[in-house]
């Protein structure tokens, strides 16, 4: 069954591949001057920035179901990384409506926006690893249930707070 645990890691992979795309459209943009690639690249910042909001908002929930004071410091790590990401994102997407606003979409004041999209991907990637590390590393939110062994019993290191509820289902 679903549980709010798995929401963040369903919604974090949209974000990271399309402002991926995005930076690329905008590098191709850059060489080409083809205004589709200027269009595009902005819609698929603009949902990728969504979706960073949207990741940030489902990992602070997911955090609120993890339990072990083990990995507290893992954990605010990965937050503190995400909420920053999401508030270089924020400021780097306020930059980009503004140069379009102020047709300056050009010279040194794409450079700079470049300049801010690559930090940004550079802080969603940091984010991302870091996120990776809980999952891959110590076992947050991996429950598995393998033949020959317990009923419930994980392959990670760490249960989640509700883990005795799902054993009911």
């Amino acid at each position: 069954m679903l549980n709010i645990v798995h929401l963040h890691p369903m919604v974090i992979h949209f974000p990271i591949a399309l402002f991926g795309v995005s930076v690329l459209f905008e590098i191709i943009y850059l060489i080409n001057k083809d205004s589709f690639y200027r269009r595009a690249a902005f819609y698929l910042f603009t949902i990728a920035a969504l979706g960073v909001a949207a990741a940030v908002f489902t990992g602070n929930l997911a955090e609120e179901v993890v339990e072990n004071e083990a990995i507290e410091r893992f954990l605010e790590a990965h937050e503190e990384a995400g909420q920053f990401t999401l508030i270089v994102v924020i400021l780097t997407f306020l930059v980009r409506v503004m140069l379009q606003i102020l047709d300056k979409y050009y010279g040194w004041y794409h450079s700079l926006f470049l300049l801010l999209m690559a930090i940004s991907l550079i802080l969603l990637i940091r984010a991302a690893y870091l996120g990776g590390e809980l999952v891959y590393t110590h076992g947050v939110g991996v429950q598995t249930k393998i033949t020959g062994t317990e009923t419930g019993q994980t392959t990670g290191k760490f249960y989640q707070k509700n883990h005795e509820d799902q054993e009911d289902e």
